[in-house]
């Protein structure tokens, strides 16, 4: 039978070439793979009583961060005196609407809606964006990818706004990397958030002992923030399972002490401030304070802090039960709080510097100092256990360098320690709060860092509305344009604060960004050189079932980036040395933009050629939140996915009466005849060829020469070979061999000093001290086989 690769079936594929034609029958995509492995995913649903104690437990999760924020925003608001108590009005209607329009209309009703399958944050989003536009830098992904059960997308209309927009986003790689790069930031500003809460949480909670004791010095103050942090951050490798339960009562007592004591201040002292509610106190403000109001919104803004934590740690709970922990209790008591104190300082308005602790009743000061501290605590741990989420996301999307990850809970294994980043944090933290001393200076550095982060999440969301909910260009427009107006006016006032403590945030992201930038664009880069360099399989086929060597018993697993042809290092393997393993199976690991993928849904298998090559491909599959451990599950999952797949093989062909059907039922023929059409470019000249090809049973296509070299299709048949699955079994016994590529990544001689250092320097240092692949597989020492290389950019 002969076929036209001209015609409608391979037409679009024309101008690549008949070897390009043999190449993708060789070795197809694994559509079928991944559509046996399709189900349908349900959202869950819960009951009333479920809904309401897991709104319960969110605030012990989700709220500690933004729940302190009054121990300190006065202070920030007013570091130095109350000229007017009409200002305190002012600042506390600034305070109310900022809370309303932020965390609760923005975040809680509308950005935590862009969650994907439940998980929130800055990789969320992004994650999002790479399933519906081809934006992912590192391009691994293939349509197969979308049959998982958590590839959810949309639809979108070729004529659509959201198409012209999509379009756009993927016209040029400089709108990918910039992409990118606004991930990063958020990102990384977002890590300088995991440095900046516990230093000034601790710090403002331990400021309550100097109230009892005015006498005291600063500096006890700051040994005793120091001897928390230092407890805090060496008690993580325990992990927060054994004392989470407690987490939620805390954080609830917390909120209704505040919001009882606000009560009880505003009818002690002044009802009054509840004209704040009207936002013409806002203007007044402004007229009346001018640039020293503007710049005072650095202070205000730290009454949202905690809002980007909120929406990262949506994965934890529900978003319902989120939405009702935070309308119900967290917002009125937050109020609360904040008008309690403001009617406080309207008759005691020198005590601005410690208006939190000074409005405390006698009676219940210490109490409070208590629960103070231990929400201080419970904050800092929620900003800690998130920023160990987004190195591990960083990580998973080639952002960062392989570093250790602990589980430290059997029963969530969201729950996870990275000791070389809680030691960074830890020395980071103390610095922060020895070095500065002062609660402004850290609120200023603070507040930087959460606006950069809000902003990146408003440009984020501006893409999700039109290209994932493919809203209204008119609601994109108002809700882009009353986020930007905010944030970047609060942006504005942070600026004025650079010199006196805003650098520090800046300086943390930058470090952050430099690490991540690079090791992102050297993974890139020896992605390319996977890509540009992988050999042909009509020439491996070529070689005869031997390849040109002599097959000894044992399993070799060849890691490789690619889910597609064979890597460099395999023909660099097979011609500097004389034997290769009687079965190969080329095993690719790679992280899809999707947030987990179903463990029955993990690995794709398949066969590469005839049977008598004993040659496999698997692939593994992980998404962003999959947290890949150290154990021997890896390899023992491999091998039993390999052998179910040999398994429903020889139970297809058993139930057929002759060659003719695929392993999942597609009609094929044993012999096929193609017509390979080529256009040269000399002259503009076309010629034909006609070769022989002959189709196995696992739709796989070899080249006549081939079966020229002792493969035919009687040959390949279950009555000249051993039982395979034996086969199989007795080489998995002999040995598994492991061989990973060690590419290794330099400066070309012509390229620019900062290159060369980038490269050869930043980006060597971090490939040496990150984690190895072997490290991460488990991989024994001696079962272990490096194939170097050096790649040249």
């Amino acid at each position: 039978m002969v076929t036209d690769i001209e015609g409608d079936t391979y037409g679009e594929d024309e101008s690549k070439g008949g070897m390009w034609a043999l190449e993708q029958k060789i070795d197809q995509p694994m559509d079928e793979e991944a559509g046996r492995l399709k189900n349908m995913y349900r959202e869950k649903k819960y009951s009333t009583i479920l809904l309401l104690r897991l709104a319960f437990q969110s605030l012990g999760v989700v709220y500690g961060d933004l729940g302190t924020s009054p121990l300190y925003v006065f202070y920030n608001t007013f570091p130095k005196q109350i000229d007017d108590t009409e200002d305190i009005v002012g600042a506390l209607s600034l305070i109310i609407y900022s809370l309303t329009l932020i965390p609760l209309i923005k975040y809680v009703f509308i950005v935590c809606r862009a969650n994907d399958n439940g998980q929130g944050g800055t990789f969320a989003l992004y994650s999002l964006l790479c399933r519906h536009a081809k934006v992912n830098t590192i391009p691994n992904q293939h349509k197969t990818d979308e049959e998982l059960t958590t590839y959810s997308r949309n639809t979108i209309h070729e004529k659509s706004f959201a198409a012209k927009t999509k379009r756009w986003l993927e016209g040029h790689t400089f709108k990918k990397n910039a992409l990118l790069l606004l991930v990063l930031v958020g990102t990384c500003n977002a890590i300088g958030d995991g440095i900046l809460t516990p230093a000034i949480s601790v710090l403002s909670a331990s400021g309550g002992i100097k109230i009892d004791h005015p006498e005291m010095s600063n500096d006890v103050v700051i040994l005793v923030s120091v001897v928390i942090l230092l407890g805090l951050f060496s008690l993580q490798h325990y992990g927060v399972d054994k004392v989470a339960w407690l987490f939620a009562p805390i954080v609830l007592l917390w909120f209704l002490f505040i919001g009882a004591i606000g009560i009880f201040n505003i009818i002690k002292y002044d009802s009054g401030v509840l004209r704040a509610f009207s936002p013409v106190h806002i203007f007044h403000y402004f007229k009346r304070r001018g640039k020293n109001g503007w710049i005072s919104l650095g202070g205000i803004m730290l009454s949202i802090t905690g809002t980007e934590a909120l929406f990262a740690d949506l994965a934890h709970f529900p978003l319902s039960a989120i939405q009702l922990a935070f309308t119900v209790v967290v917002f009125p008591c937050l109020l609360l709080a904040y008008c309690g104190q403001a009617a406080y300082l309207m008759y005691n308005k020198q005590h601005v510097h410690d208006a939190f602790y000074a409005s405390i009743p006698d009676g219940v000061y210490w109490p409070m100092f208590i629960i103070a501290t231990l929400a201080a605590i419970v904050a800092s741990q929620a900003t800690i256990s998130a920023t160990f989420s987004i190195i591990k996301q960083a990580n998973a999307l080639g952002c960062f360098p392989r570093v250790k990850v602990i589980h430290t809970s059997s029963k969530f294994l969201g729950q996870i320690y990275i000791p070389d980043i809680n030691w960074i944090l830890m020395v980071l933290c103390i610095i922060v709060t020895a070095g500065f001393k002062e609660q402004s200076q850290i609120g200023n550095a603070y507040g930087t860092a959460v606006v950069i982060v809000m902003l990146a999440t408003t440009f984020l969301m501006i893409l999700i509305m039109l290209l994932v909910w493919r809203c209204h260009w008119i609601l994109v427009f108002i809700f882009a344009a009353l986020s930007l107006i905010i944030e970047c006016t609060y942006f504005s006032a942070v600026l004025f604060k650079i010199n006196q403590g805003g650098w520090v945030p800046l300086v943390i992201a930058s470090v952050f960004l430099f690490i991540m930038y690079i090791w992102h664009y050297g993974t890139v880069k020896r992605y390319e050189f996977e890509m540009h360099s992988k050999i042909s399989m009509a020439w491996i086929l070529g070689l005869g079932p031997s390849l040109g060597l002599v097959r000894v018993p044992g399993i070799g697993l060849v890691y490789t980036e690619l889910a597609s042809g064979v890597p460099h290092i395999f023909s660099h393997f097979i011609t500097n040395l004389p034997a290769i393993h009687s079965v190969v199976v080329f095993v690719c690991v790679k992280y899809l933009p999707v947030y987990t993928v179903p463990e029955d849904e993990r690995f794709l298998v398949k066969r590469i050629g005839p049977k008598n090559f004993h040659m496999f491909r698997c692939v593994a599959r992980y998404g962003y939140k999959d947290l890949h451990r150290k154990d021997d599950e890896f390899e023992k999952k491999l091998f039993d996915n390999l052998f179910t797949f040999v398994r429903l093989e020889s139970m297809m062909e058993g139930g057929s009466d002759s060659d003719e059907y695929s392993l999942y039922g597609q009609q094929t023929q044993g012999s096929r005849d193609f017509l390979l059409r080529d256009n040269t470019n000399n002259n503009n000249n076309t010629f034909s060829s006609v070769v022989d090809l002959t189709v196995s049973s696992c739709d796989s296509i070899v080249p006549a020469n081939v079966i020229n070299s002792g493969m035919s299709s009687g040959q390949v048949s279950s009555h000249t070979e051993i039982d395979e699955m034996e086969f199989l079994t007795n080489c998995k016994d002999t040995g598994v061999v492991h061989i990973m590529g060690n590419t290794i990544v330099r400066a070309r001689r012509d390229s620019p000093f900062y290159k060369k250092l980038s490269i050869d320097y930043v980006y060597a240092f971090l490939r040496k001290m990150c984690r190895e692949h072997s490290v991460i597989f488990n991989v024994p020492h001696e079962s272990l086989l490096n194939v170097g290389q050096v790649f040249y950019v």
